[in-house]
């Protein structure tokens, strides 16, 4: 007797370690046998348990993660076949108003499916009604049977079809509302006569928690889609009326009304220039709008790289000698070509070049080299500036997310983001060094063959 009790206590202890698994000996019919029969079954009992509120942890974890519903349902009936049965699981979603069932998702064991994606029917007099009513799932032991008392019901003969023979109906609910079902279905009759529908509950009950938020995220995704078109919709209408002021200013200042005083001359140079800035900051949210909506278009060609960039740092020269800044020029012999779009690349490169022009002290220099490594080549444009403090670095390729220019200039805050998107759109980086105190160093990488 001491030897059984020994046993006894041993497998007490394994329990209270996370060993539910254990065996004690069974032999003869007295209270310790009992005893050690209730905790075989005991074990038996919690392993099972800790095994679905695992499955079901895991669940809720990639819930959280924001995978989408597709992969949940498909993980769902891999990873819980161990612990509930079912040859297959389908899910519905309500739609117009309620009055509507469609399938979303189905995976089965038997082979002629039917009662796959897309498939509809009317909720008005259906038996899934009553369980939208109680709340509570449905169980169905024996669906020939069930058949044979409800001949018109055409889903039960298309899953009857199916090879399927009994069911379990869980309502899915989020906020409160009826939004669908999910249908966990056996080959065998009566596979659910004795099932504890608590898991199966909770399971739904994780499943609607996502069916809400890919709702949201849809919603979201339309609002942002709506956004890009008003976006782009009004800066188009914008862009035409400060061209027509631009042209008509032309026209003024070339003397189509006559002679102009030197105050009128400066007055409307001032309003030229600030129709300049707004048509650029028109062109930056033109870029911002095709940018989000996924409509940037590259027009790649191949480009030999070093005159290339001559013809950028030539450009640009008038505005830095404008602010008494040295803009040089530094690149190996070899660069060869990159095929890329030059037009796009070359707004990356004029808005590096102004923003250090803007941002330095005068009298001082800004240097553009180039450089090849292997695959791909790295453009870097390095100032004598401010530099940038060590927490802006991390948002200062962010839309809005640069500061005050050394002169006190302010700009769209637009430029650096947009120059972020056409490099990676090219399928290279971008990115900043700077100590803080004095100057930084833009660089950004090409491949040589775009892909």
């Amino acid at each position: 007797m001491q030897r059984r009790i020994e046993q006894i206590i041993k497998a007490a202890v394994e329990m209270t370690k996370g060993e539910y698994h254990v065996r004690i000996p069974v032999s003869g019919h007295d209270e310790l046998a009992r005893l050690g029969e209730i905790l075989n079954q005991l074990g038996d009992i919690i392993e099972k348990k800790f095994r679905e509120i695992t499955a079901l942890s895991k669940v809720t974890e990639k819930i959280n993660a924001g995978i989408v519903l597709e992969e949940v349902l498909n993980y769902t009936y891999e990873s819980f076949r161990p612990i509930i049965p079912y040859n297959r699981i389908g899910f519905a979603l309500l739609e117009e108003e309620g009055t509507v069932l469609r399938a979303h998702w189905a995976r089965s064991d038997t082979k002629d499916v039917q009662i796959y994606k897309g498939y509809t029917a009317p909720m008005k007099g259906s038996s899934l009604q009553k369980i939208i009513t109680t709340g509570r799932p449905r169980i169905i032991n024996d669906l020939k049977l069930y058949l044979k008392e409800h001949p018109t019901s055409v889903s039960t003969q298309k899953i009857v079809a199916e090879g399927i023979r009994s069911n379990l109906t869980c309502p899915l609910v989020a906020a409160g509302k009826p939004i669908g079902f999910i249908f966990f279905s056996s080959t065998r009759p009566n596979t659910y006569r004795d099932a504890h529908v608590e898991l199966f509950s909770q399971i739904a009950g994780q499943l609607s928690m996502i069916v809400e938020k890919s709702r949201l995220y849809q919603q979201l995704l339309e609002l942002n889609d709506l956004k890009n078109t008003f976006l782009g919709l009004a800066v188009h209408d914008l862009r035409s009326p400060i061209s027509l002021i631009n042209s008509r200013l032309d026209l003024i200042m070339d003397g189509y009304l006559g002679e102009l005083t030197d105050k009128q001359k400066e007055l409307l140079k001032g309003i030229r220039q600030w129709c300049a800035r707004m048509l650029h900051l028109v062109e930056d949210l033109l870029d911002v709008s095709a940018i989000e909506s996924g409509k940037l278009h590259l027009k790649i060609e191949k480009v030999a790289l070093k005159p290339y960039l001559e013809e950028c740092v030539a450009f640009n020269r008038d505005l830095a000698a404008a602010r008494s800044i040295r803009l040089e020029f530094h690149c190996a012999d070899d660069l060869g070509a990159v095929e890329m779009d030059p037009h796009r690349v070359h707004q990356v490169l004029n808005n590096l070049i102004a923003n250090a022009v803007k941002y330095s002290p005068v009298q001082t220099q800004v240097t553009l080299a180039a450089q090849k490594y292997n695959d791909r080549v790295q453009i870097s444009l390095q100032d004598q500036g401010q530099g940038i403090l060590k927490e802006e670095l991390s948002k200062i390729f962010d839309y809005f997310g640069a500061g005050a220019s050394a002169g006190g200039e302010s700009g769209t805050g637009l430029g650096l983001a947009i120059s972020k998107k056409m490099v990676e759109a090219h399928g290279g980086r971008i990115w900043v060094e700077s100590d803080g105190s004095r100057g930084a160093t833009f660089h950004f990488t090409l491949p040589l063959k775009f892909q």
